[in-house]
């Protein structure tokens, strides 16, 4: 691996650091090179160029809005004997301390705005004299999904790009883990709670306006840290969707404080119902779970989606 990565990085030099991680999904390694320092993650299935293509293009998004600070994408490499690294630049990071909290919910609420900014920028510019449409070189996203699929774990995301914010949500996301439950487990229950509460979803968004948003889409604790200039946030799986969304699985297992959300929320300001929607974004992650880890999440799924039929 070591000889592949010295010629498609067209470095002499790779040594290892030291610094090492991985989680449940990949293993990562950092290596000193002729350019400085890089972090290699590795993984050896079948479907890890797809998955690190989808993180690539992700971090490259989210990179190019120039407000949250993420580990630059460098190469996907293929090895010769299976799987795929995802070579990315190395920053030294620790746990999120409290003093950049309230900058990380800052910043993320610029990366949410980021799409909705340029649009208006754009209309701005074609009502300007002598400035018609197609004369910007700002690319404004005007529906929810995503290029490329991108993974939430290690699972894929119907990423087909949608008008309807609802329609997107309710079949890419719902629908596609809810197939899968029944595929693995033929969940009676989850199936019934399912068909009633899909009638019951466009109700939760009665006279709320969405504007598609550049997200991270897999914001939990764990995947957020500092570096000696501030947040960083890694681990993406981005595409375009309702800002509300990612505060999902960011309230699920901790690690946002007040100050992070009302940060957020002086930019982002909560509409109406957003406690309901919160829940209906937390069901797509417990059936990510279910789907990921087993039965122990079914409790979870199915407990929202009644709490959801009140």
């Amino acid at each position: 691996m070591e000889a592949k990565l010295k010629k498609e990085l067209g470095t002499s030099r790779l040594k290892p650091t030291g610094h090492s991680g991985g989680g449940c999904i990949s293993e990562g390694q950092s290596y000193d090179t002729d350019s400085g320092k890089v972090f290699v993650k590795i993984n050896h299935k079948s479907e890890a160029k797809l998955m690190f293509d989808g993180e690539m293009a992700s971090l490259e998004a989210i990179f190019r809005t120039e407000t949250v600070k993420v580990p630059k994408p460098i190469k996907v490499i293929e090895l010769d004997r299976g799987g795929c690294v995802f070579v990315m630049e190395h920053l030294d990071m620790k746990g999120l301390n409290n003093r950049y909290s309230k900058q990380l919910g800052e910043q993320l609420a610029d990366l949410h705005l980021h799409n909705k900014t340029l649009q208006e920028k754009l209309q701005k510019e074609q009502q300007t004299v002598g400035k018609g449409p197609g004369q910007s070189e700002v690319a404004v996203v005007e529906k929810f999904g995503f290029d490329v699929a991108t993974c939430c774990g290690y699972l894929p995301q119907q990423n087909e790009w949608q008008n309807d914010w609802v329609a997107f949500y309710s079949q890419q996301r719902l629908q596609h883990q809810l197939n899968m439950v029944e595929t693995s487990y033929g969940d009676r229950e989850t199936r019934e709670l399912w068909a009633a509460l899909q009638l019951k979803i466009p109700q939760l968004f009665t006279d709320i306006e969405i504007v598609p948003a550049l997200l991270h889409g897999d914001l939990w604790g764990g995947n957020v840290a500092e570096w000696v200039e501030g947040p960083v946030i890694f681990d993406p799986a981005t595409f375009y969707g309702h800002s509300e969304y990612e505060l999902g699985i960011a309230g699920m297992f901790g690690g946002f404080n007040k100050s992070f959300y009302s940060a957020y929320h002086q930019k982002i300001p909560q509409a109406p119902g957003f406690e309901k929607r919160n829940q209906l974004y937390q069901l797509f992650h417990y059936l990510n779970h279910w789907n990921h880890f087993g039965g122990g999440y079914r409790g979870s799924s199915v407990r929202i989606m009644k709490d959801l039929l009140k």
